[in-house]
C-alpha cells in the first residue's frame, strides 16, 4: 500500500514538473529537461569551489613555509642552548670573530658621500645624525 503512495506522490509531482515546463514557467534554454535556475546554481557553486581550492592552497603552502622557519629557528635555538651550558661551565665564549679593521666589528669603516666634504659639517644642530636620541 505504502509503494503505491509513494509512486503517485512520484507520478504527480512528474506532472506538476511537465506542466510547468511545457507553459514556460520553467526555463530550459538547452532542452536536457533539467531548469536553467538549477544548473545556473550548480555552475556558481563550482566556481566558489574553485575559489577556495586556490585560496586554500596558497594558505597552506604559507603554512608550510612558516613552519619550515619555525623549524629552523629551533634549530638555532638548540644551538645556543649548548652556549649557555657551556657558559654555565665557565668555558670562554666562542662567538664572531672579530672583523679586520678597527675592532669594533661595526662595518667596513667611515662612510662619505663622495664630493669631497668629508669632515666638514653641514647645517646646524649636534652632529649626531638623523633619529639620534639624546
Amino acid at each position: 500500500m505504502a509503494l503505491w503512495i509513494i509512486l503517485g506522490v512520484l507520478v504527480a509531482g512528474a506532472g506538476v514538473y511537465f506542466y510547468f515546463y511545457k507553459t514556460g514557467k520553467i526555463n530550459d534554454r538547452d532542452g536536457d529537461y533539467i531548469p536553467d535556475e538549477v544548473e545556473d546554481a550548480v555552475e556558481d557553486v563550482k566556481e566558489t569551489a574553485t575559489k577556495v581550492k586556490s585560496e586554500v592552497k596558497r594558505r597552506a603552502k604559507r603554512v608550510k613555509e612558516e613552519l619550515g622557519d619555525v623549524a629552523d629557528s629551533i634549530k638555532e635555538v638548540g644551538k645556543q642552548s649548548k652556549d649557555v651550558v657551556n657558559a654555565a661551565k665557565g668555558n670562554k665564549r666562542k662567538g664572531r670573530r672579530p672583523s679586520s679593521g678597527s675592532g669594533s666589528g661595526k662595518g667596513r669603516g667611515r662612510k662619505t658621500s663622495g664630493k669631497g666634504t668629508a669632515g666638514r659639517a653641514s647645517g646646524s644642530g649636534s652632529g649626531r645624525g638623523r633619529g639620534s636620541k639624546k
